[in-house]
């Protein structure tokens, strides 16, 4: 399968992502180096090629409006990430916390219908190759510890201060 990967500057660093030919997010985060990147992608959707662009067009204009400010611009986004059901589903329920609403890892355990599946819950953010278009960033441990974040704790603390006070969508 051949991708495509762009670098785009962002307040808090480089910003890479990769796409499948049909322009669905297989991985992403806060690197200027793909080679970070691919070992997160499943084996059944890595890429053999890999082509560099200057743009991914929708997707890069989608990361640069998240960072300047509209928050909502990566929802739409589509994704392709691959693993057993519970984090497949739990990917698809991440992307359903609302910017400025985080939640703790018990909260998301419950929506993903698993309420005592916690490690669960953090496993799939752990696991999350998707950074930013699943945001993981926005579940915290109980207590309001920030937990871990694959692209460093400054980065999430950033994400979560850039989508405070957001008005919830409609």
């Amino acid at each position: 399968m051949t991708a495509s990967f762009a670098t785009t500057d962002t307040p808090i660093g480089p910003f890479t992502t990769v796409v499948d030919d049909a322009g669905s997010v297989l991985a992403a985060g806060w690197t200027d180096s793909v080679d970070n990147l691919v070992p997160l992608i499943h084996t059944s959707l890595r890429p053999t090629d890999l082509r560099q662009a200057s743009t991914l067009g929708s997707v890069t204009a989608a990361v640069d409006a998240y960072h300047r400010g509209d928050v909502r611009a990566i929802d739409d986004v589509p994704v392709s990430q691959q693993s057993g059901e519970f984090l497949v589903h739990a990917w698809k329920v991440l992307r359903t916390v609302p910017a400025g609403s985080p939640v703790t890892y018990s909260q998301f355990a419950e929506m993903a219908g698993r309420p005592a599946a916690i490690r669960g819950a953090a496993s799939a953010c752990a696991r999350n190759a998707a950074a930013l278009f699943v945001p993981c960033h926005r579940v915290f441990r109980i207590g309001g510890a920030l937990g871990g974040f694959r692209w460093g704790l400054p980065v999430k603390e950033w994400l979560l201060t850039h989508e405070a006070g957001v008005e919830p969508a409609e």
